[in-house]
């Protein structure tokens, strides 16, 4: 047998969208590379014969009765350097937000003794919190950029890394800005060929081409950096229609929507992370699909700042691919399962309407809900498939990416007499923290 180890216990994950499975005492066998090697029932035939050697070999963990096993969860839109401000100024206006808090905290960032202090804490915390797999934009400056990548390899968490592109002197703070089209460009690159020099790394950590959004950037970096997408067949994210003014930025000025110029730029592709995109037209939805490109929904920044709320229902319902991000610091919480419970109440809002002045019938919009089950799976199945990355759910060949979560001293009361599974797993995701996590693996190795 090719097993180094293996799991048993109570197994959930969600490998189909709005469904869950259960397995009250699953066995799954990981390789020496960190790969699931099987994944077994009690009824499969090999399963005694399985547990027994992992058990001679003393390489089996047993979970207790309130131990579960849920897989990592995938973050799709993290502002690492946005870490220390997360919970300040939530009741201001975006502009003054970003004008008061965010750009000056993102340039301290060209220090690297000043990011030393940070992205640990930051990747420690994510890790802590169930994220194995995270999407981050860093900031403008190359060096520390790629400390936050070697940050992620260090404590061993899978992770999309971009050095932010922001080109535009008319639309950037004078002190935050790089200094042309070409050098916006040549950074980009340079960032993406040094990752083949950060050691110890694995194909753990890879670099993400990360224009911040339209209104920072020119249209000549935008398709220089579409060609380096290309060129080096790296993965992309960005900031796509997230507010009335973002909208309205790029029809007023280019008489386009951002999806429109992105698509012109060569921007979008199967690895395409559009956070937000709130305001999307037929037309741009129609694009989203056909280039496989996908939509990170951050529900409790967009509650904040987006003036709107993501018609989720029906992007699942157009087969949209779409995962979960927490958007630090526009949501304070790194947390992903703190957003799942955010996407269903943004959708119930949504569902129900605010205004209480307007009659029930009108309120709202109809047929909005979003189950609870369907937010966990854009947060693990849903991501990884975005990404294209085998991970989000426990299946054979995929990375063992794992939590274990204990109900002992917390929130989390688990009912056996009165829970089904289901309600069980809709218990975990509402009411875990940190606290909850005992023990994290990512490729196989615990992290945590």
């Amino acid at each position: 047998m090719n097993i180094k180890k293996g799991v048993v216990g109570k197994v959930y994950h969600c490998p189909i969208k709005g469904e869950f499975e259960f397995i009250s005492n699953g066995l799954i066998t990981i390789d020496q590379q960190g790969k699931i090697c099987d994944v077994l029932h009690p009824s499969d035939p090999n399963y005694s014969k399985t547990l027994n050697f992992l058990k001679e070999k003393d390489s089996l963990q047993e979970l207790t009765e309130q131990q579960f096993l849920l897989p990592g969860m995938v973050d799709l839109h993290i502002h690492a350097p946005q870490w220390p401000q997360a919970g300040k100024g939530l009741d201001l206006p975006l502009n003054e937000w970003l004008d008061h808090y965010t750009f000056p905290l993102e340039h301290k960032f060209s220090d690297l003794s000043f990011a030393e202090q940070y992205y640990p804490h930051l990747v420690k915390t994510y890790l802590a919190n169930g994220t194995t797999t995270a999407t981050y934009f860093a900031t403008i400056d190359t060096s520390s950029s790629l400390y936050l990548a070697e940050t992620c390899i260090k404590y061993g968490q899978r992770a999309l890394v971009g050095k932010v592109s922001m080109d535009d002197k008319e639309m950037c703070p004078n002190y935050y800005v790089e200094e042309s089209a070409e050098h916006s460009i040549q950074e980009a690159e340079r960032f993406i060929t040094s990752f083949s020099q950060l050691a110890n790394n694995n194909n753990l950590v890879e670099p993400i081409i990360t224009p911040r959004f339209i209104p920072t950037c020119s249209l000549e970096a935008l398709k220089g950096l579409g060609d380096l997408a290309k060129k080096y067949q790296c993965a992309v994210q960005t900031h796509a229609s997230e507010s009335d003014w973002a909208r309205d930025f790029s029809q007023e000025k280019y008489n386009k929507t951002d999806i429109e110029i992105y698509n012109e730029a060569g921007l979008l592709g199967e690895r395409t992370i559009l956070a937000h995109s709130i305001f999307l037209t037929d037309s741009d939805i129609d694009t989203i699909k056909q280039k496989g490109s996908g939509i990170a929904h951050c529900p409790r920044s967009n509650i904040y700042f987006a003036n709107a709320a993501l018609p989720l229902r029906e992007y699942l319902d157009q087969d949209i691919q779409l995962g979960l991000g927490s958007d630090i610091a526009g949501g304070p919480f790194p947390s992903l399962f703190m957003a799942c419970s955010d996407a269903v109440l943004h959708s119930r809002a949504r569902e129900c309407g605010t205004n209480a002045s307007l009659p029930a019938e009108i309120r709202g919009q109809k047929n909005s809900r979003v189950s609870l089950l369907e937010a966990y799976w854009m947060a693990t199945t849903g991501g990884g498939q975005l990404l294209k990355l085998p991970v989000g759910q426990f299946k054979k060949g995929y990375c063992f990416d794992a939590l274990v979560i204990d109900d002992e001293d917390s929130n989390l009361l688990i009912c056996p007499d009165l829970d089904s599974p289901q309600d069980i797993l809709e218990k975990i995701i509402t009411h875990t923290t940190r606290n909850n996590i005992r023990q994290v693996w990512v490729d196989g190795n615990q992290v945590k």
